[in-house]
């Protein structure tokens, strides 16, 4: 069996959610959202999720030692055996170490950068913002998520670099046009 290790990375409002569902799709893995994980236990009330209400309204990160606890836990699910498409996680150098041993060594596939430009992603945000009647997402507020992404994620980009793992792919243009460039290379990536 093949085991196939993704992670997708880019700023907010790229697009991230949508391609991770289709490349996790595409090579039979799940995808894996620590957002998405976050949320579903707040909305089911567990013990984690309250855990992580309260850090959250209390205008805190949550801590890497809770989300590493908690993409372990989820890596260790028996849908994961193959393969995995993280989205959301690791997002700092210290996580990718944690990553990396929970893995056992064995190191990520490929790591799809989603390249997107600010002025774009902000115009595509205060849309969805709009949309989705999202008041707090203000165009300040989305520009100092863009620099966090930026500040955080640089060194990530540098590390996956290195490690000859990195693909970049214009984010921008049609769900189905981006799709279709992950598509052919994360193939060229891997050979699959």
């Amino acid at each position: 069996m093949t085991v196939t290790r993704l992670l997708i990375i880019g700023p907010p409002g790229a697009g991230k959610g949508t391609q991770a569902s289709k490349i996790a799709e595409a090579y039979g893995v799940p995808a894996i959202s620590t957002g998405d994980i976050f949320r579903a236990n707040i909305k089911g009330g567990t013990e984690l999720g309250q855990r992580v209400q309260a850090i959250i309204e209390a205008g805190e990160l949550v801590p890497d030692t809770l989300t590493n606890e908690i993409v372990q836990d989820r890596l260790q699910q028996e849908d994961a055996a193959g393969g995995f498409l993280l989205d959301g996680y690791p997002r700092n150098v210290e996580q990718v170490h944690a990553l990396d041993g929970m893995i056992e060594g064995d190191a990520l596939d490929a790591v799809v950068l989603l390249e997107a430009d600010t002025d774009e992603v902000v115009a595509r945000l205060l849309k969805r913002a709009e949309i989705e009647g999202r008041a707090d997402d203000t165009e300040e507020v989305i520009r100092h998520r863009q620099d966090v992404y930026a500040e955080q994620t640089a060194p990530l980009i540098e590390l996956f670099t290195e490690r000859g793992i990195l693909v970049s792919v214009d984010g921008l243009g049609g769900i189905d046009e981006v799709a279709e460039r992950i598509a052919v290379a994360l193939s060229a990536k891997l050979g699959r």
